[in-house]
């Protein structure tokens, strides 16, 4: 009878685990082969860079490696599901104000933009915003291309990102006082 329970919790468990895991995607950034040179040839090794988001403004980014390509990104994939960051965005479509991010020698600058604009980013940057559901943002890397370092860099600008009603709360006003003339009567999120 025990037994039987701790199956059905278990399988239970699983399920659960399976539905959480549905509501992320995940995209493959950047894969890198190593070779090792050994007596019989040589041996190769794959590092993957993946970034996982539910497109609701969660979003992470994580490094696996294995022997298998397979192996590499399903290690990225748990890693990046276990450091997700959460992102405010302005109508659920774009950031709520210019920023800038640095991770090393890569450096991003992340802008708002108008309704219809689409994902202006380089290839890692667009993985990212993706991920995260934004619809309109123009960004531009300067500085280094690697895509960890972009990625990095990128994840450094989003935490800096704040909200008007965060800011509101901090500062003990209204949200409306805080956008002043640009636009109290916009309820913010």
């Amino acid at each position: 009878m025990a037994k039987e329970r701790s199956e059905h919790g278990g399988r239970k468990d699983r399920d659960n685990r399976e539905e959480r895991d549905s509501e992320f995607i995940d995209k493959l950034v950047h894969i890198n082969r190593v070779a090792k040179v050994v007596k019989g040839g040589k041996r190769f090794g794959f590092a993957a860079l993946v970034v996982v988001g539910d497109q609701k403004g969660r979003v992470g980014f994580g490094h696996g490696k294995a022997r298998e390509v397979p192996e590499a990104v399903r290690k990225a994939t748990e890693s990046a599901k276990r450091g997700l960051i959460r992102v405010p965005l302005r109508e659920g479509r774009t950031l709520h104000h210019d920023i800038d991010g640095r991770w090393g020698a890569g450096k991003v600058t992340l802008r708002t933009a108008p309704p219809g604009t689409g994902i202006i980013a380089g290839g890692p940057m667009r993985a990212v915003f993706e991920s995260v559901g934004m619809q309109d943002v123009v960004a531009k890397s300067k500085g280094s291309s690697n895509p960890y370092n972009m990625v990095r860099a990128t994840f450094d600008a989003l935490k800096k990102q704040t909200s008007p009603r965060a800011v509101a709360s901090r500062r003990g006003k209204k949200v409306a006082d805080v956008l002043g003339r640009r636009g109290g009567s916009a309820v913010a999120e």
